[in-house]
């Protein structure tokens, strides 16, 4: 009789068992039924959210490249956004190796290939300025010009006028001329450059002789500072007179709610534009700090007039690591042969040097 209540006893725990292991089990199953529709319900996201990604590969690429070839679309009317965008246009084209990164990391063929539009807008762009890039190499030429702001600021002026000197150009253009470093650069650049015009902040030094030199008139209106920064020389070369001006266009700045600030800059443009159309010599030089690059819509006044000396990117300022090509040189009835920039000096300015050819001349 004990041994039947034992056995029943065991019964009992071994029936307490099972049903303890059936619940286990139902409770795993549960887990398992769930993690599936857990999973499925994943795999219907993913498939949903799959497209997205795909478009939201393409939107990034396709987008650089609409503002690489269409940057005139973007408008000026708010910050001058238009003007910024295209005074650093270049440098969307980094957009290019962050992209394939993106695709490497993630193992996506589809952005990789995604990357070729902005890479193929850039190289349509700006492929042809690589070509053409080079330090001053072959090529006849008749004059060299050397474009330089030396800057006010400039702890070094004699160091900077000896390498103006050392470049032996023909013709050397600068600004930011400022008492008394001005006096020091006349006296570097006497045995070189016999002649020299100023007029205000701007100058010119000639190894040919100068004349009807004369101030040109870029200031803003509603400035009421001392504001001298434009002249305009003859300069009597072998191969005949050349009008030749310098210009120092106002500087642009970007901050809080007035974005990029360009008008007085996109003014004087327009002055000096009208200046270009009133010039009796059909051959012209220009050099000076324009304060942006060639693309900026908002030297389309002059830039429309004239031929830009331009080869490569040739970014000039700021010295220590440019960005920009902001000095520049351009011509009319004359053909740039190849541009470069010079090693850095006192100033902020990369120095930057232009060689040019007489139409007819027999260079």
């Amino acid at each position: 009789m004990r041994m039947i209540k034992l056995r029943g006893i065991g019964l009992r725990r071994i029936a307490s068992a099972g049903a303890g292991l059936r619940t286990i089990a139902s409770a795993v199953a549960g887990l398992r039924r769930t993690a599936s529709a857990g999973a499925g319900r994943l795999a219907i996201g993913l498939r949903v959210l799959g497209p997205r990604r795909i478009r939201a590969a393409w939107a990034v690429p396709a987008a650089v490249a609409v503002l690489l070839l269409g940057h005139r679309l973007v408008p000026n009317t708010l910050w001058h956004l238009g003007s910024l965008l295209e005074a650093l246009l270049p440098w969307l084209g980094l957009a290019v190796p962050v992209l394939l990164l993106a695709a490497l990391l993630r193992r996506s063929r589809r952005l990789a290939v995604a990357a070729l539009l902005p890479a193929l807008a850039w190289t349509s762009a700006f492929g042809g300025r690589l070509l053409s890039g080079g330090d001053g190499g072959d090529g006849a030429y008749d004059l060299t010009v050397v474009q330089h702001n030396v800057a006010a600021q400039n702890e070094d002026p004699r160091g900077t006028a000896r390498a103006l000197a050392a470049t032996g150009a023909d013709l050397v253009a600068v600004e930011e001329l400022m008492d008394p470093a001005t006096a020091v650069y006349e006296q570097e650049l006497a045995a070189a450059y016999p002649y020299r015009a100023r007029s205000g902040t701007v100058g010119l030094w000639s190894r040919h002789p100068l004349s009807d030199v004369r101030p040109v008139d870029l200031k803003p209106s509603g400035l009421q500072v001392y504001w001298k920064r434009g002249l305009r020389a003859v300069a009597h070369t072998p191969d005949g007179e050349v009008a030749v001006y310098v210009a120092h266009l106002p500087s642009v700045r970007f901050g809080g709610l007035s974005g990029f600030t360009s008008e007085r800059r996109d003014e004087s443009a327009g002055k000096l534009a009208a200046v270009l159309d009133a010039e009796p010599l059909q051959r012209v030089i220009l050099a000076g700090d324009f304060n942006s690059t060639l693309d900026d819509r908002g030297l389309a006044p002059v830039t429309s007039r004239l031929t830009a000396a331009r080869s490569g990117f040739d970014f000039s300022w700021p010295a220590a690591f440019p960005v920009a090509r902001i000095d520049q040189i351009l011509c009319r009835d004359l053909t740039p042969v190849r541009t470069w920039t010079l090693p850095a000096t006192g100033s902020d300015h990369l120095p930057v040097a232009a060689r040019i050819r007489v139409n007819g001349s027999s260079a």
